[in-house]
C-alpha cells in the first residue's frame, strides 16, 4: 500500500502543473492501493475552482475509490498534533502529519509525495524505533 501526499494529487487533475507528466508516470507504475486522509483531500479541492476540470476529476477520482480515504480517530489526531509539535521549526503542517500518523497505522513506508525536502526528515513510529519514509517516485520527479 502506497500513501498519496497533496502535491502529486493536484499535479495529476492540473495539466498545468510542472509535474503533471511525471506524476502520471510514476502511477503508471504502481500497482499497491493508494491511501490519503481527509486532510489532504481538504487541501487538494481547496487548491481547485470548485467548477474546473480538476475538482471534477478529483471528485470522480475518490467516488471511483482509485484512493481509499482514512479517517482519523481521536488517538490519530493526538498524534499528529504531537508530531507538528515535534518538526514545528519546519513546520509541519496538520495533512503531513496525518499521513505519518497513516503510515504508522496501516504499516506502510511508502509515501507518494513531491515534497522531498521535507518528507526527507520526517520519521514514523514502528514499535519502538523510528523510521524514514520510503519517497516513491523521487527518481522520476527530482
Amino acid at each position: 500500500m502506497i500513501i498519496i501526499d497533496t502535491g502529486p494529487l493536484i499535479a495529476l487533475f492540473d495539466p498545468r502543473d510542472p509535474d503533471h507528466k511525471a506524476c502520471h508516470s510514476v502511477l503508471k507504475t504502481i500497482t499497491e492501493p493508494l491511501y490519503t486522509t481527509e486532510a489532504v483531500l481538504t487541501e487538494v479541492l481547496y487548491m481547485f475552482d470548485p467548477a474546473s476540470r480538476g475538482a471534477t476529476g478529483i471528485k470522480e477520482y475518490f467516488l471511483a475509490e482509485y484512493v481509499s480515504l482514512c479517517a482519523l480517530k481521536k488517538a490519530d489526531i493526538e498524534r499528529a498534533f504531537y508530531l507538528m509539535e515535534k518538526y514545528s521549526d519546519l513546520p509541519m503542517g496538520f495533512a503531513d502529519a496525518t499521513l505519518l500518523v497513516l503510515a504508522e497505522t496501516l504499516g506502510s513506508s511508502k509515501i507518494f509525495t513531491l515534497d522531498f525536502k521535507d518528507f526527507n526528515i520526517y520519521q514514523y513510529k514502528k514499535g519502538h524505533k523510528n523510521y524514514s519514509p520510503d519517497l516513491i517516485g523521487r527518481e522520476l520527479l527530482e
